[in-house]
């Protein structure tokens, strides 16, 4: 095998390798870009698992019915890196939540989302979303 092939074949499995990664933080797959959601309510739970931490967040409609938000947000490291703790966002907080709703009606995911504590602080719980408790 020749240097130039053996650079192709190395070239060829790195993007190969690539795809899968890329194609797990497609938001667009998931969330619906054009439903953008914004609620107040109570943290029930925080849930620190790879790939993503999940908040889930407890919202009481206007006709009285409870229903829980499952609010993704990026990998426990990565936020970790950008403030997070695991007492950041804690059960019987009362945050904000603004993101996206997800594709499937039936879903109570939200994706992309911004955590905003009673206090005023900003979180960015979204993937790469490069931002800290502000």
């Amino acid at each position: 095998m020749t240097m130039r092939s053996l650079l192709a074949f190395a070239g060829a499995a790195l993007l190969a390798m690539a795809m899968p990664a890329a194609a797990h933080h497609a938001v667009a797959a998931e969330f619906d870009t054009h439903k953008p959601i914004s609620f107040t309510g109570t943290v029930k739970k925080v849930e620190w698992t790879n790939p993503h931490i999940y908040t889930q967040v407890e919202v009481k409609n206007p006709d009285g019915t409870m229903v829980t938000y499952r609010v993704e947000g990026g990998a426990p490291n990565s936020l970790f890196r950008q403030g997070w703790r695991r007492d950041t966002v804690k059960p019987g907080d009362v945050v904000t939540v603004n993101g996206l709703r997800a594709k499937n009606d039936q879903s109570m995911n939200v994706g992309q989302a911004t955590i905003t504590l009673a206090d005023g602080r900003r979180i960015f719980g979204q993937a790469g979303g490069g931002g800290t408790a502000q």
